[in-house]
């Protein structure tokens, strides 16, 4: 697929309109683990504004200079002390501001191939910047880049400074403001450092800083999977009534066995209870719609792999501390407050057992990550402060990031929602997932899928996979 790279046509940096009063903001457990990570590149395609290009690019500089003074931690630097200490200096040192041109592209010839357009990586900036060097770069850089019939506006932003929900927030700002509103946004970014997440531990880090882990330059296939909601909740109602059967085989097998025995204590209790209290799927957490997705890719992908039944898979799901720990982080903390959860399973158990049976281990994994597993993960790093191993070393990884729970079509900058949302070439390799919400809010979703050449092939061509999701055409 040929790539029409845009023309630079401009290039400046734009500050905070007001002075931050922000001190320097400490990274914490979360945040720093992602210094050796790509920046997060996200952006939005959208249909051409009715606006004169240079009142259009006026417009976009106005705004995302009010917005970073909502954010200053954005248009700072990153500074490390001398006791090796990491910080946001909120220096109002500026971001970069790109305008670009490729108008031989139209929307649909973006939107058209089976795989994801390879243009889409060339609309934004710091390409595999590793956020490291936000120590002298930008910690953000926002390309405009102008098409045949639209815009896209691209954001790379440094992911030791924010997570996904920290780049919403600000996506959404940016829009609000340059639609013209003059309220205040509602979701009003909280910059305290005062929870279990911030730490004594030092990272030590080579000299130049950490790269990344993975080979960047990896062949890849990248495709967008959709999943509609009545697919979405067939696959939960799968996985549900598989855990009601076999909680239910359970509970027989076991009173079976206390009825056999005539001598086994508490006999009458243990019948009564399961009488008045049968084990049921609203007694236990339910297994979520995304669970039941996640579990059909987990299967699709093994399968695609062709691994050997013995070999352990592993499946990671990033999930959000805020709501986990005490007291509870602010819910627009801004910062990166996630764990990476992994769950394991032979790749033999995976595909024997049911769509029901991955979900479940899903299930338990997420449940299982209460404030306690939170405590237990930031002392395991601080014994032991490291950067995030990002990749697929044993080929049997899959790593799910994002989340459909993002609002990344809730932002209007003044022309009407994204046609689509893209990402650009950063932390990319074999097993890397990210799920979008589907465009129309209906509960559907998008799953940006990158997998080796011929994963990629039998998992297009896998009957499980392909009763429920549908490719991007």
């Amino acid at each position: 697929m040929p790539s029409l790279a845009p023309t630079l046509l401009s290039k400046c940096t734009v500050f905070p309109d007001q002075t931050s009063t922000l001190g320097n903001l400490k990274l914490s457990v979360s945040d720093l683990p992602m210094l050796s990570c790509h920046y997060i590149q996200k952006g939005c395609l959208f249909t051409q504004p009715n606006l004169p290009l240079h009142a259009l690019i006026s417009q976009l500089k106005t705004a995302l200079s009010r917005t970073l003074s909502l954010f200053p931690p954005l248009a700072g630097r990153l500074v490390t002390d001398s006791h090796g200490y990491v910080y946001i200096a909120c220096n109002d040192a500026g971001v970069d501001f790109i305008h670009a041109n490729a108008t031989a592209l139209r929307i649909c010839d973006l939107l058209s191939p089976l795989d994801v357009h390879e243009s889409f990586k060339e609309f934004f900036a710091f390409d595999r910047k590793v956020s490291y060097t936000g120590h002298s770069s930008p910690i953000l850089a926002v390309q405009i880049t102008e098409l045949a019939d639209g815009i896209f506006i691209g954001c790379a932003v440094n992911h030791a400074v924010t997570d996904g929900t920290s780049f919403w927030n600000f996506f959404n700002t940016f829009a609000h403001l340059c639609r013209g509103a003059t309220n205040s946004p509602r979701n009003v970014p909280d910059f305290r450092r005062d929870s279990i997440l911030i730490s004594d531990a030092v990272l030590r880090l080579p000299p130049g800083g950490p790269q990344v882990t993975f080979d960047a330059a990896a062949p890849l296939r990248e495709r967008i999977f959709s999943f509609s909601r009545e697919a979405i909740q067939t696959l939960k109602a799968k996985a549900n009534n598989w855990r009601l059967a076999e909680n239910e085989n359970n509970a027989g097998e076991l009173m079976k066995k206390q009825s056999n025995d005539e001598h086994a204590k508490g006999n009458r209790i243990l019948e009564n209870w399961f009488k008045v209290k049968p084990l049921s799927v609203t007694e236990t957490t339910e297994i979520s719609s995304f669970q039941s997705v996640c579990a059909l890719l987990w299967r699709a992908v093994t399968r695609a792999r062709k691994l050997a039944s013995s070999k352990t898979t592993t499946f990671r799901m990033a999930v959000n501390c805020r709501h986990r720990i005490e007291p509870k982080l602010e819910r627009y903390y801004f910062g990166n407050a996630i764990q990476s959860v992994p769950t394991y399973a032979s790749a033999g158990d995976v595909l024997s057992r049911d769509l029901g049976w991955c979900a479940e281990q899903l299930n338990k994994s997420v449940k299982a990550h209460d404030e306690a597993m939170v405590r237990r993960f930031v002392e395991d790093w601080e014994g032991n402060p490291r950067c995030f191993p990002l990749g697929n070393p044993d080929g049997a990884s899959i790593t799910m990031g994002s989340s459909p729970r993002f609002p990344m079509y809730d932002n209007n900058f003044g022309w009407g929602r994204p046609l689509a949302v893209r990402s650009g070439q950063a932390n990319k390799f074999d097993g890397k997932i990210s799920a979008f919400p589907g465009r129309d809010g209906s509960g559907t979703v998008d799953l940006e899928v990158l997998l080796s050449p011929q994963t990629m092939e039998a998992l297009h061509s896998d009957s499980e996979f392909i009763k429920y999701a549908t490719s991007h055409l």
